[in-house]
C-alpha cells in the first residue's frame, strides 16, 4: 500500500470538506467518510502514519480526522 497514494487520497476528501463554515463537523464528515469508504488496512495504514510524525503530508483537517477516527476505534474495541 502506497502510503503517499494514501495521503494524497485523504487529503482531497479533507479539501471537499474544508468548506464547511463548522470545523468541528468538517473532522466529523472526514472521519465518517474514511470510515465508511476505506477498507480497515486502508485506515491503519494511514492512522500509522500520522502516528510515527513528523512531515506527514496531511492537511492539518485530516489529521484532526484520522486523530478523531483512531479515538471512536479505540474506544469501539
Amino acid at each position: 500500500m502506497d502510503i503517499q497514494n494514501l495521503v494524497k487520497m485523504a487529503n482531497q476528501i479533507g479539501q471537499f470538506f474544508s468548506s464547511y463554515a463548522d470545523r468541528d463537523e468538517a473532522v466529523r464528515e472526514v472521519s465518517a467518510h474514511i470510515r465508511r469508504f476505506w477498507e480497515p488496512r486502508m485506515r491503519a495504514a494511514i492512522i500509522r502514519h500520522m502516528n510515527i510524525g513528523g512531515d506527514t503530508g496531511l492537511m492539518p483537517l485530516v489529521a484532526d480526522a484520522l486523530r478523531h477516527l483512531q479515538q471512536q476505534e479505540t474506544s469501539t474495541a
